[in-house]
């Protein structure tokens, strides 16, 4: 790799010391005792060529000040400490003040309390909560990091230690702009890469030792229950595993068990036949042993004697063992069939005389392998630290099977975003241990629908399979249907993937990302956005028995917001409120804004993720919005070339009438002919008359209009409010009706329900009904539940 030199314009340099003012709320600060400063990219670094920002410099011989917009630098000129590097940032936000010390063991470097931390490396046996390592973000609206033991790229690519030691630490100052933060961040580290569009469908793994067969005999059955999947992962049983442990045992392997899978190609070829991308997984730590396949060639090529039967050391230091590994162990694979990599690195971060971690190492060579082969890259293997957003996706490790360990994953998986790191992927419903619990392993497929990547996954123990068919109804029917609610969130899945890729924006984000000075977005810990258009709130409690649903507190900001699934309508006022959200079995909280526009596809049983022909487009009411889809070939990097095409959908709302137009522009060629697209209006009031709808019908138990009307890429569907209010919002007309549903089902005194059910149709207002609720002392829960209906 190239040198990445920052503009002479934007340093200050002394003899031992050297200040790059990047942006004028980021600041990169070197000190080296011999002089010699890094300008190689590193492990973290990739640019460092910014435009140069307004800042002064005022100096004097044992004193240097760098002002900018943002903070205000003071230095003795001396080594690096925490009584001559101080600096001063121009907004305030703890009781502390803005002043950050280097090296200071207080509101600097650790402890760090104002930090929203990030992620790590993975969460292998964890069961519930772990500790995080510091993110990017921080209250305090500064934070820092540190590069100085990061690798650097030499002039042949090659991962190299540094050649010289010096302090090496990147200062933010970006107050709670969040966005901007990571914006910057990216251009600095590297974007994040497009992603194929078969990984964001569902993914099948398990650690099983399947056959040819039974693996082919899996599938038919998902799709005879007509489940989507797009990714086909074989765990490690694909490849010889019963090795001696004198010959380094079975866990490293590249060659196929041909008792298991007599001709690899022909089931290779059927997984494609079928519409399934295949991974296989890997663990190289023991190298290539003289049983393998590929040993005699790779052992030739890289001038080992064969009739030796030397083991080929596992060494991603050595450029020719590189070449030799992807050329013999790998492309042979992907030649026949396989697709990407399962990089199942277990053996910590030793890299031996390098010192370099090796599952670094092997995260940027696959990758990179996979770009050189006209691919678009994509691995599937854990965390391996700043800078790690560039090799997408991560796997997160063998958590355990508990309550616990879904409660921790969607705060988990937000917060990576705070490192940059946006595509985990975890084992879905957990991978070993713990117990069996239907209710859980709901929760946890619905929480995956809404994740960056689902993918089921579990251990070998033969009652943790997560096939749907294995758990009673209603959660086998529940759990194939939000599988095929997955595929049909592909559209606005791809978009999220595109706007990461090119306008920097996680695909899931923090609630204090929109809201920093909003508190209780930083309090409510397992909200995120997916996207700019909807807020998740996952449910990770089980159901209470009398309500018969589940009940999560969470914080809605202000404006409206709609339930994508039950059509409600929740109004968050000017400043936002908490509420506690109450779900049966079949759906978790998920909300759109006021003007949500998410396109979907309408017909989703199909393994095959191609640009629909048929798109539902969900709108929720509120405020206007504009959302452009976006979609090329899936793969490969023609898109680069202009070959992609752009769908805006415009709402342009009134509180009475409103108007959603579409325009197609672009490489129309990548888009089926003749789309048809239809409108899910989802928590729109009923008395609504619509112009150039070929058909609308009103479902009352959802508050949703669908609406079918001939669309040839640039129409327009007018909407008018016909009722008395004159407005188009669903302003709880049916409520009788809901409260009576959620009584019928509720387990509790028949009596109370009867109260219940009258004071809600005695015509008596809605703060005189809450005071008779209240009064009646019932089960928390199903008082909240009954409160949902009437604030």
């Amino acid at each position: 790799m190239a040198e990445s030199c920052c503009n002479k314009a934007c340093i200050v340099q002394g003899e031992k010391y050297r200040f790059s003012v990047l942006t004028p709320f980021m600041m990169r600060m070197e000190y080296s005792e011999t002089g010699v400063f890094e300008d190689l990219q590193t492990q973290t670094v990739l640019n460092r060529e910014f435009p140069v920002p307004e800042y002064t410099v005022t100096q004097s011989d044992d004193r240097l000040e760098i002002e900018t917009e943002a903070f205000h630098m003071i230095y003795d000129k001396k080594k690096f400490s925490e009584e001559g590097l101080f600096i001063d940032v121009k907004y305030d936000f703890t009781n502390y003040g803005g002043r950050w010390y280097f090296g200071a063991k207080t509101y600097s470097f650790p402890p760090r309390e104002h930090n929203l931390k990030g992620t790590m490396r993975t969460l292998d046996r964890a069961d519930g909560e772990v500790e995080l390592e510091y993110g990017l973000m921080d209250k305090s609206g500064r934070t820092f990091f540190d590069d100085s033991k990061s690798f650097v790229f030499n002039e042949e690519n090659m991962p190299s230690k540094r050649k010289h030691e010096e302090i090496d630490v990147y200062y933010l100052a970006y107050g709670r702009d969040y966005f901007a933060c990571l914006r910057d961040f990216y251009k600095l580290s590297g974007a994040v890469p497009l992603l194929p569009r078969y990984a964001l469908g569902n993914w099948w793994s398990r650690y099983w030792k399947y056959s040819e067969e039974s693996y082919i005999e899996l599938l038919t059955e998902f799709e005879k229950r007509n489940i989507p999947f797009s990714v086909a992962v074989m765990d490690m049983d694909w490849h010889i595993v019963d090795v001696p442990m004198e010959s380094g045992g079975g866990w490293t392997g590249y060659t196929w068990n041909n008792d298991l899978f007599p001709n690899p190609e022909r089931f290779l070829s059927w997984l494609h036949e079928h519409n399934y991308h295949v991974t296989l997984n890997v663990h190289p730590a023991s190298g290539i042993r003289n049983f393998e396949k590929m040993y005699k060639d790779m052992a030739e090529y890289l001038g080992i004697n064969p009739d030796s039967k030397k083991t080929i050391e596992f060494d991603m230091t050595n450029k020719e063992f590189v070449e030799a590994y992807f050329k013999f162990a790998h492309h042979p694979h992907e030649n026949a069939g396989v697709d990407f990599w399962w990089i199942d690195w277990q053996q910590g971060n030793n890299g031996g005389a390098s010192g370099i971690d090796p599952l670094w190492m092997l995260n940027y060579f696959h990758f990179k392998d996979m770009e050189k082969r006209g691919r678009r890259g994509l691995i599937l293997s854990r965390y391996g630290g700043l800078g790690s957003h560039r090799y997408p996706i991560g796997f997160s490790g063998d958590t355990i099977v508990t309550w616990k360990s879904l409660e921790f994953q969607p705060y988990f998986t937000a917060t990576a975003s705070n490192v940059g790191y946006t595509w985990w992927s975890h084992d879905i419903g957990g991978h070993m241990n713990g117990y069996k619990d239907n209710e859980l392993a709901l929760r946890w497929y619905q929480f995956g629908v809404f994740s960056p990547i689902n993918r089921l996954h579990s251990s070998s123990n033969p009652f943790c399979g997560k096939e749907p068919w294995n758990y009673p109804e209603p959660y086998c029917s529940d759990m194939e249907k939000i599988l095929r609610f997955r595929h049909a969130l592909i559209p606005y899945m791809y978009t999220l993937n595109y706007r990461c890729h090119c306008e920097h924006i996680p695909v899931i984000i923090p609630m204090y990302y929109y809201y920093p000075f909003e508190e209780k977005a930083y309090s409510y810990k397992n909200q995120y956005f997916l996207g700019s258009e909807m807020l998740v709130c996952p449910v990770t409690t089980k159901i209470d028995e009398d309500s018969q649903k589940s009940g999560e507190e969470c914080f809605i900001p202000a404006g409206i917001w709609t339930d994508i699934f039950t059509g409600d309508v929740y109004n968050g006022g000017k400043n936002g409120k908490s509420q506690i959200l109450c779900r049966n079995l079949q759906s978790i909280p998920v909300l759109g804004r006021a003007g949500a526009i998410i396109p979907l596809a309408s017909e989703c049983g199909s393994n095959d993720i191609i640009n629909p022909k048929k798109v539902d487009v969900v709108i929720c009411p509120g405020a206007s919005n504009t959302f452009v889809m976006y979609e090329d070939s899936g793969d490969g990097f023609d898109y680069e070339k202009g070959e992609y095409a752009l769908t805006e959908f415009v709402l342009d709302w009134n509180e009475d009438k409103a108007k959603i137009s579409i325009d197609v522009s672009g490489d129309l060629s990548v888009i089926p002919r003749n789309r048809k697209y239809r409108f899910i209006l989802r928590g729109f009031a009923r008395g609504i008359r619509f112009e150039n709808a070929d058909n609308a019908k009103y479902d009352i138990k959802t508050n949703t209009w669908t609406v079918t009307c001939n669309c040839d890429g640039a129409s327009e569907l007018g909407i008018f409010a016909d009722n008395e209010e004159n407005n188009l919002v669903y302003n709880g007309e049916n409520v009788n009706d809901k409260i009576y549903d959620f009584l019928l089902q509720a387990q509790m005194d028949n009596n109370d329900k009867r109260s219940i059910y009258r004071l809600f149709t005695s015509g008596e207002d809605k703060n005189v009904i809450m005071s008779n609720i209240m009064s009646m002392k019932l089960n928390d829960k199903v008082t909240a539940a009954i409160m949902e209906y009437l604030l």
